[in-house]
């Protein structure tokens, strides 16, 4: 069961779609143009059934088999959005929105799908129904929980839902996959740290804030080395740190922090909230200040269900011969929470030697199509073998 032979022929149209889509990038919800273009495209390969408006500008289309005796319902997901990052690839398709750049291959998930859907609407050599889902806003908006609110997985009956990634620095075509917990869970924080401004040369009328900030930061770090399992992954960034106050000659009053925590467990996510801010009204109260902490809970972690995984995982060795255990992810991905609705399982294919995703150079790898296509379609079609 190597690539499926329709899949080469279809990789130079499917390429063109995943090209057009890269020149035309669209970020968080506002992906209109590739929203309309998939809808189009799937009542051209003559879905069953096609609704947008899921999750404000998600796309749904139905492919029923050739017979329904089993009842399954599959789905399959793919997201759209691009980031907010001003490309610098020099391709010929380059990005022609001003700092919008697909810069995470959604553009080669979307086109794999609709190259899945096509192959699936012509065949249709299954028993059950696949459900393809086209999805906005992955990069920090929730659009998966917001397909989800809409009623997504009930009103089609999904029973199970599978997802993929282009994984750069993988083998390209390779797969790598694991069970269980695989993406993290995403926080942020937002600390403001309030003293007594002030003359820097009268450090002793004050009460300074940057000081409380600085030791803030430091004694965060101790979330990691000293309140956690060593066992357990927790990580605690502080990225951003700005004083009220940028003269030479100032104390600032106020000074603000902001980062992110990323674990893969409920009970250390919830220990690291409780520990920031009780480290961060402790520190400020030592120095006379106060720190007002602002913790925002963001994707879930990302758990892979156990039969799903397996059965993913042999389907990936069919085509590419291998598929290698997944190393843990500390980045989020919102899959999670269609996961948190039903079974299902997330996989990597691999990208070859490319930038980084999230990088101004990096570009999805158009040879990876057929492999990509292929596990799509043989999820459907050997999970719903034909009656």
């Amino acid at each position: 069961m190597p690539v499926k032979n329709r899949f080469a022929e279809l990789q130079d149209e499917i390429t063109a779609w995943r090209r057009d889509i890269h020149e035309n990038p669209e970020i968080l919800f506002e992906t209109h143009r590739t929203s309309a273009l998939v809808a189009e495209k799937l009542t051209a390969f003559g879905c069953d059934e096609v609704v947008t408006g899921i999750g404000r500008t998600g796309v749904v289309g139905v492919i029923k088999g050739n017979s329904n005796t089993s009842g399954k319902v599959i789905g399959l997901r793919a997201d759209m959005d691009a980031l907010p990052i001003h490309e610098q690839t020099g391709l010929e398709y380059a990005s022609k929105t001003e700092g919008a750049m697909h810069a995470c291959g959604h553009d080669g998930h979307t086109a794999m799908l609709l190259g899945a859907a096509k192959y699936l609407s012509e065949t249709r050599n299954f028993d059950g129904t696949v459900v393809v889902i086209f999805q906005p806003a992955e990069e920090g908006g929730g659009g998966g929980k917001e397909m989800c609110d809409d009623g997504m997985m009930d009103r089609w009956n999904i029973q199970e839902v599978y997802g993929m990634h282009n994984w750069p620095g993988q083998p390209a075509g390779s797969f790598a996959i694991r069970p269980g917990a695989f993406f993290a869970a995403t926080d942020t924080f937002d600390i403001t740290f309030e003293g007594k401004g002030g003359h820097a040369a009268k450090p002793q009328e004050t009460v300074d804030s940057t000081v409380m900030a600085a030791q803030a930061v430091l004694s965060l770090q101790t979330i990691a080395s000293r309140n956690a399992d060593p066992v357990h992954q927790v990580v605690v960034s502080v990225t951003s740190f700005e004083t009220s106050s940028k003269a030479f000659n100032v104390i600032p009053q106020k000074v603000r922090i902001k980062g992110t925590v990323r674990t893969m467990d409920a009970g250390i996510r919830l220990m690291a909230e409780t520990r920031i801010n009780e480290i961060c009204t402790g520190v400020a109260a030592t120095f006379g200040g106060q720190a007002d902490v602002t913790y925002n809970r963001g994707y879930p972690v990302m758990v892979n269900a156990e039969e799903q995984t397996d059965f993913a995982a042999k389907v990936a060795k069919g085509i590419s011969g291998a598929c290698a255990e997944a190393p843990l992810v500390m980045g989020g991905e919102d899959f999670a929470y269609l996961l948190e609705e039903r079974p299902g399982a997330y996989i990597l294919v691999g990208n070859g030697d490319t930038a980084a995703v999230h990088h101004p150079e990096y570009n999805f790898n158009d040879e990876v199509i057929p492999a990509g296509c292929s596990w799509w379609a043989e999820i459907v079609e050997q999970r719903m073998p034909a009656a």
